[in-house]
């Protein structure tokens, strides 16, 4: 968390200040290898775009020519009439030489601040995704954990405290992710353009979706599900804890009902959730795929955490009642989301692709051609290597096996959000830098420590729950 925390101050001190930062910046790249190339391809595009103007002046000539050689010679009417003509051509030329030399100032100007703006977003933007990819982690847990409870699942009552400590991180996560989008409302940084009245007031299609995308609506939003989630996360926990000391089942009923209630609410709130704090980024594009698609990537996400963090203790000796079946299923579930979430990748694309609106494929545009790599390397990650480790029976019980496809999982939706939020945000001005990488320190060592803290403060096993003693034996 220290590093973390010294990583990002790093990269919010070293983040430009002015146009003229930028301009140095870009002149420090003018001098590589990187600014020349750009140079050499916007002077390649210029010569192509001037090239069918040449040509047509050439073959204009050469008809002219031929045409001279094979009529007789036009009077001096004619001739004067077309130095008349060739004169106030050169004119307008010049006119328009003119104009776009103003243009191209202005056009320069608008670059250097849209470059600006996004090297400005990148320290927020890494935070941004660190922080909201641990935070959905965490509710993840909790609707996998809401899932088992309304099922009355036989298997998983002897995780049910390790989901508890997981979702712990809850509370921690949205109260700072609330004040990080207090912030962007304050506009204290360039992530979410539809905040910029700007923007608004120039852009027809955001301007239409005002009455939605306003911060006072937004940020009422979130805090409706942030409190609902961790109302439920308390009352859960509560109920399961008082069900230890109880003679009855009378606290398990209550969080059968209050599970049920709480599925409904997530799985709206989850979709509403994302369009506003991801799709949003990118206000002229939408998916009506896109709410299942974040869910699948946090939930695999989610139930790979329960796995590792239980085969941690496992380790240490402190499960005594979780065997090679109960991972053998976590194992399973990590392999089958990872199949469900390749389904709606390849959904979503090949929808849009298909279908060719340019309103919709400039997103996978932006993608394949400025994050190539990231792009088709969470592929890899979230299917390719979950499918060909997994897919094994016998593997699913192998503690190493399970612990090297969690942690390429992981880091594989991590990417995941990464994709989603920084084109964006940052554009082409991407990197996984410091601030890339301190970001997912501090995050990750705040949930370790909430999460392992948590796991002190009760028993690891719920003694009164009405199928723990079917979890105590599960086998098969």
């Amino acid at each position: 968390m220290a590093v973390g925390i010294l990583g990002i101050g790093y990269g919010f001190l070293t983040a430009p200040k002015d146009i003229q930062d930028v301009e140095k910046l870009l002149a420090a790249e003018s001098h590589g290898g990187h600014g020349e190339a750009k140079h050499e391809a916007s002077s390649s595009s210029e010569a192509k775009h001037d090239a069918p103007s040449a040509n047509h002046e050439v073959s204009t000539d050469t008809k002219g020519d031929n045409t001279a050689a094979t009529m007789p010679a036009a009077d001096d009417t004619t001739v004067v009439a077309k130095e008349a003509h060739s004169e106030v051509a050169h004119a307008e030329t010049n006119v328009k030489k003119e104009g776009h030399v103003v243009s191209e100032e202005a056009e320069h100007l608008e670059h250097l601040n849209h470059v600006l703006h996004q090297l400005q977003n990148k320290p927020w933007a890494a935070f941004y995704v660190a922080c909201i990819f641990f935070m959905l982690v965490s509710l993840g847990v909790l609707a996998f954990y809401a899932i088992q409870q309304v099922a009355q699942a036989g298997w998983s009552p002897v995780l049910f405290r390790i989901m508890q400590g997981i979702t712990a991180y809850l509370p921690v996560g949205s109260v700072i992710f609330f004040i990080f989008l207090l912030l962007c409302g304050f506009h204290l940084n360039h992530l979410f353009i539809w905040l910029d009245p700007e923007v608004v007031a120039t852009d027809k299609l955001i301007a239409n979706k005002a009455g939605y995308l306003n911060f006072p609506f937004w940020i009422i939003r979130a805090a409706i599900f942030l409190i609902g989630w961790n109302l439920y996360r308390y009352y859960s926990r509560k109920n399961c804890l008082a069900q230890d000391d109880a003679n009855d089942n009378l606290n398990y009923k209550k969080n059968f009902k209050l599970s049920a209630v709480f599925l409904v609410f997530f799985i709206v709130t989850e979709s509403i959730m994302s369009w506003d704090w991801i799709m949003s980024i990118d206000p002229h594009w939408f998916s009506t795929l896109f709410g299942w698609y974040v869910f699948s990537s946090f939930f695999v996400s989610a139930i790979t955490t329960i796995a590792l963090v239980t085969l941690y203790l496992k380790s240490k000796g402190v499960l005594e009642h979780v065997n090679t079946s109960h991972i053998h299923d976590l194992a399973k579930f990590m392999f089958g989301f990872s199949v469900f979430w390749t389904y709606l990748w390849f959904s979503q694309y090949m929808l849009i692709w298909y279908a060719n609106i340019p309103e919709e494929v400039t997103y996978f545009i932006t993608r394949i051609e400025l994050y190539n790599l990231p792009f088709f390397g969470a592929v890899v990650m979230n299917f390719v290597f979950p499918l060909l480790i997994l897919i094994n029976t016998d593997f699913k019980r192998i503690t190493w096996v399970i612990v090297m496809a969690g942690v390429v999982i992981l880091a594989g939706h991590y990417i995941d959000f990464f994709n989603m939020i920084m084109p964006g945000t940052v554009g082409d001005r991407w990197f996984i830098g410091i601030s890339e990488i301190a970001s997912v320190l501090f995050f990750l060592g705040l949930f370790i420590y909430v999460v392992f803290t948590a796991l002190t403060k009760v028993p690891l096993l719920p003694k009164r729950n009405p199928f723990i003693e079917e979890s105590k034996h599960f086998h098969y």
